[in-house]
């Protein structure tokens, strides 16, 4: 890094943004197998988050890839940098007080202790635990078939591995229940973990 560069300091502060939006920022981080349903749960809690005037952001896998990270392969080499990408970008938009959802397969423990580390206390490592015979079942975009049939390299759960998270802040078992009920578990964890206030019964 150059020594001309200095860090701009906001002249609006994380406390004044969180007043304002009525919410505590985080990252929900998303992480499983291709397939597990890590966007459409992201999407999910997202909607809840949104009704309930949440300032929220959805950093997905394939949307990411198709500008700022384009220009990245699926190699080790190239995921660990997209991983760091999308962590920066995160912290970015932590910064400005939003809630922030990541749909990545990231499979590596170290880029997601990586990205802990960075963002800090306010990461939650979401697991999407879904059986690799789930998914492969699923498989929406037909990828599963083209890696089985050697078409595609270094894919995660048959080409190249998964490294599961060991302790996440949230573990969800998509095979054993709905996308509702599993989107309600997370934004059940936010209100107990005070980063939203809960709805107010009538």
């Amino acid at each position: 890094m150059s020594s001309n560069i200095v860090w701009h300091n906001a002249a609006v502060s994380s406390n004044e943004r969180r007043a304002q939006h009525g919410h505590h920022a985080c990252v929900l981080w998303y992480t499983g197998l291709s397939g597990s349903g890590k966007s459409t749960i992201a999407n999910a809690v997202d909607r809840l988050l949104f009704e309930r005037g949440c300032h929220t952001t959805i950093l997905d896998g394939d949307n990411v890839r198709h500008g700022l990270n384009r220009d990245l392969g699926f190699d080790e080499v190239s995921r660990i940098e997209n991983i760091r990408r999308i962590s920066e970008v995160s912290k970015l938009m932590l910064d400005a007080g939003l809630i922030v959802g990541t749909a990545f397969i990231s499979p590596f423990m170290a880029d997601r202790a990586q990205a802990r580390a960075l963002i800090g206390s306010t990461f939650i490592e979401v697991f999407v635990d879904t059986p690799l015979e789930e998914c492969e079942k699923r498989d929406p975009k037909g990828l599963y078939q083209k890696a089985r049939k050697g078409e595609i390299k270094h894919f995660t759960g048959i080409s190249s591995p998964y490294e599961a998270p060991v302790a996440p802040e949230l573990h969800l078992r998509t095979a054993a229940q709905s996308i509702e009920a599993t989107a309600a578990e997370v934004v059940a964890y936010l209100e107990r973990m005070q980063f939203i206030a809960p709805l107010e019964q009538d």
